[in-house]
């Protein structure tokens, strides 16, 4: 037996459809699914003529496959529908990442509070009952476009955010960053058990001899995007360029048990790609080689600057150890403190013999991962 439902009453439009459009810049996708098409027809022509880009739908299934197509920015739903009811429909659309936001009105016969509440149970927005009033109900589909619209730009916000963070720190820490920015956003540090690494380019002082500014330039805009995804790759962050070197840490804001692992692992294949790099260079990048130095422990980690200009970076004595051992790496070499060594599995690494660092008075021992004989003690090339 067919259904019959009462229809709308329809009168002039509440709003011109310039006012509708006005919200997004261009028409409001609008979904209507019901199964009485005399139903669909005139809301679409009701919709259509106030402004909407109107897409119709038979029954639940051919809705559902309509918004996954092309995700509307607001539904209008009959509860009774075959294939797939209406508020499966509405359940359907809150748990897909695609749709979840998307804002549903259920529109029915049925009028009752039980109805009312297993469409907000079914996570509708709004609930109106045929025969409706057809200015009432474009007046809450204008409020609920100017609610999706809202979230949208604020989507839109989070994603630059988003985009922004990624330049600094991998794409799992910045979620972590944002789940939390009163503690990770704020002046301030604390003191954390991190692994330090330095990298440098070894014989770059004499390639800027011989080669014009622009092309020192495109030299390093070539070696950083390769050497700091490869930190991002690992789970590091990266903290700074500095000159022909970088910067970056493993153990915050976020820490695991391997961030000493994961830094020596980045450190090899930095090594790994810049030799890539140099045979793709030729000639002009033969004389160049990259320096790594590493070394673990506690640190200063936070923000230190201003409200305004603020760098999240780590401070304190294990920072300096890790650039000193920098310095004594020649090009194609990775020297490890003891401390980080003890802290992974790097049977490559061979013990260097005691020795002291520059602005220091007791003795260091040290570990070399290299494809090149063993640099003189406190010495580096540059």
């Amino acid at each position: 037996m067919t259904k019959k439902e009462p229809q709308p009453r329809l009168e002039q439009p509440g709003s011109t459809p310039a006012e509708l459009v006005a919200i997004f810049g261009r028409p409001p996708r609008i979904l209507v699914a019901d199964d009485d098409w005399l139903n669909r027809d005139l809301l679409k022509a009701y919709l259509s003529s106030s402004g909407c880009e109107v897409i119709t739908a038979a029954d639940g299934q051919q809705g559902l496959e309509a918004a996954r197509r092309t995700p509307p920015d607001l539904a209008l739903l009959d509860v009774q529908m075959p294939r797939l009811d209406g508020l499966s429909l509405c359940r359907a659309f809150k748990t897909s990442s695609e749709t979840r936001f998307v804002p549903v009105i259920i529109v029915t016969a049925l009028d009752s509070e039980e109805e009312k509440l297993k469409a907000i149970e079914a996570g509708a927005d709004d609930f109106v009952t045929k025969p409706y009033n057809a200015i009432v109900l474009l007046t809450r589909v204008r409020s609920l476009l100017r609610i999706k619209k809202l979230h949208d730009e604020l989507e839109s916000r989070n994603r630059l955010l988003q985009q922004v963070l990624n330049r600094y720190v991998a794409e799992d820490v910045a979620d972590v960053i944002l789940t939390d920015p009163e503690r990770y956003l704020k002046l301030g540090g604390e003191i954390r058990p991190v692994t330090v690494l330095f990298a440098d380019i070894r014989g770059f002082t004499h390639f800027t001899e011989q080669h014009s500014g622009p092309e020192v330039v495109e030299t390093l805009n070539r070696i950083f995007p390769v050497l700091s995804q490869v930190v991002f790759a690992h789970r590091g962050t990266f903290d700074k360029y500095l000159g022909d070197g970088l910067m970056a840490f493993y153990g915050a804001p976020v820490a695991g048990e391997d961030d000493a692992q994961r830094a020596v692992d980045s450190a090899v294949e930095m090594q790994r790609v810049f030799h890539a790099l140099r045979e793709e260079g030729g000639e002009s990048m033969a004389g160049l080689g990259l320096g790594v130095g590493l070394h673990s422990g506690e640190a200063i980690v936070g923000n230190i600057g201003s409200e305004k200009v603020m760098d999240y970076t780590v401070v304190g004595d294990t920072v300096n150890v890790a650039k000193r051992l920098q310095e004594m790496a020649h090009g194609g070499q990775i020297v490890l403190s003891i401390n980080t060594f003890r802290m992974v599995e790097c049977p490559k690494a061979r013990k260097l013999p005691p020795f002291t660092l520059p602005g220091r008075e007791e003795t260091v021992v040290g570990y070399l991962i290299s494809d090149k004989p063993a640099a003189r003690r406190g010495k580096a090339k540059v």
